[in-house]
């Protein structure tokens, strides 16, 4: 039977607080982004002492272009993301999320950053085989960088793909991506958006608005999912802030947390009504 998580928000609610709201609103699981300052242990009790199972730990993203474009830096960057593995997996959790590149200019990666990334990220693959954790790519701008990353690596029984949904509308330009990695499909980040703006690709896009609040074809997310023999759980990727300069966020950071939780919760519900009804 699945289960519904959801990621913690930085809001304002502290951790400890959002993970006793997600319990009485009804999630049942919940996973956090892995942040300089950040007590990840305590992040880890706090949600298992509500009572929901930690889905997973998001890995840091912002420094992952000296992974393919630098010497020193990359692998000082490298050594960073295994450690984020291998604390994940001391924390108890056998899933880290993983973007494969940051920067809304990244096209397509050069003969000399194919030859350091895919290096590095084998090298962080290898790490998080020996935890025993799988590493989930999960689609964001730069797609030709996750494409290299799985055409070298996704023959790794520990390397597996995580749908983002948005993303999938703002950044890849609405392509299939749950089509083209569905061999690989193992968790989601569940989310909507009103697609791009503007021929270009900008972050200001990717708004993580609740299910049914944007333009996102659900029964068609549902129904690809379906084809793609999808059977995990429902983890839902929300933000309650709206981007520099945007608007479409802010009907719910005038919400008390507790009822943003439990409309998520409401529309979780809705999108899985509606998956079920579409299974063949």
């Amino acid at each position: 039977m699945y289960k519904l998580a959801i990621g913690l928000i930085e809001c304002g609610v502290p951790f400890g607080r959002q993970t006793q709201l997600l319990k009485r609103a009804g999630w049942e699981g919940a996973f956090f982004g892995w942040e300089e300052g950040l007590d990840p242990a305590a992040v880890a009790k706090q949600i298992r002492e509500a009572g929901l199972f930690l889905q997973s730990v998001h890995a840091p993203f912002q420094g992952l272009c000296r992974l393919w474009e630098s010497e020193e830096e990359g692998l000082a960057e490298q050594k960073k993301l295994i450690e984020v593995i291998r604390g994940a997996a001391a924390l108890g959790t056998d899933l880290v999320i993983m973007h494969a590149v940051v920067g809304m200019d990244k096209n397509l990666p050069t003969r000399l950053e194919c030859e350091r990334g895919l290096a590095r990220f084998g090298n962080i693959f290898d790490a998080a085989e020996k935890e025993g954790v799988i590493v989930a790519m999960e689609n964001t701008e730069g797609e030709a960088y996750l494409d290299a990353v799985m055409a070298a690596h996704g023959h790794r029984k520990n390397v597996k793909f995580c749908i983002d949904t948005g993303h999938e509308m703002c950044y890849n330009r609405s392509s299939d991506m749950i089509g083209r990695y569905q061999d690989k499909l193992y968790c989601t980040h569940l989310n909507d958006n009103l697609g791009m703006s503007g021929d270009r690709i900008t972050w200001t896009d990717d708004l993580h608005l609740l299910p049914f609040d944007g333009v996102a074809d659900w029964e068609g997310i549902a129904k690809r999912l379906q084809k793609a023999g999808y059977r995990g759980d429902f983890t839902f990727e929300l933000n309650i802030s709206s981007k520099p300069g945007r608007h479409e966020n802010d009907v719910y950071r005038k919400m008390d947390f507790f009822d943003f939780a439990s409309l998520a919760f409401r529309r979780a519900e809705k999108f899985c009504e509606i998956f079920y009804q579409k299974r063949p």
